[in-house]
């Protein structure tokens, strides 16, 4: 069965990202480039997430450019993934953002898939570090059983 392969148009790739709730971003430091999966919320142009204090924190604050990958799998000729490249702000109340109103946002966005985020029954409480990606590129590639 021959599989046929396509890129996804900017439209297809954006309703890709707004469909799903889980991902994995990438990043670097130093010589090492990892890879987590996290949970987020796609919304005009920018990926909100929240994680924990930890490594992948210490590396982010070092460098602000990610990778983060979507993918929708049916099976092995039946897929489709979106990779975004931007830009990732740490929303910490301790430091004024660009856009004050932005952890506010991310926490109501990502009260979307996850009602108790910050509240007493938060299943997350120990992620309280948000951030927010900007979706500074976007590619999809699909793949199709013929």
């Amino acid at each position: 069965m021959p599989a046929h392969f396509r890129e996804l148009s900017a439209r297809e790739s954006v309703a890709l990202l707004r469909r799903n709730n889980v991902g994995r971003i990438a990043f670097s430091y130093r010589n090492r480039v990892d890879v987590v999966p996290l949970h987020y919320v796609y919304s005009g142009g920018w990926l909100y997430g929240r994680t924990s204090v930890g490594p992948k924190l210490l590396a982010l604050r070092h460098s602000q450019w990610v990778a983060f990958e979507v993918d929708e799998i049916d099976g092995v000729f039946d897929w489709r993934s979106v990779v975004v490249h931007g830009g990732l702000y740490l929303l910490d109340p301790e430091r004024p953002p660009r856009d004050p109103g932005a952890r506010r946002r991310a926490i109501r966005l990502l009260r979307r898939i996850a009602p108790e985020t910050m509240s007493t029954d938060d299943p997350v409480a120990f992620r309280d570090v948000f951030f927010r990606v900007f979706v500074d590129e976007v590619t999809g590639r699909a793949a199709e059983s013929t």
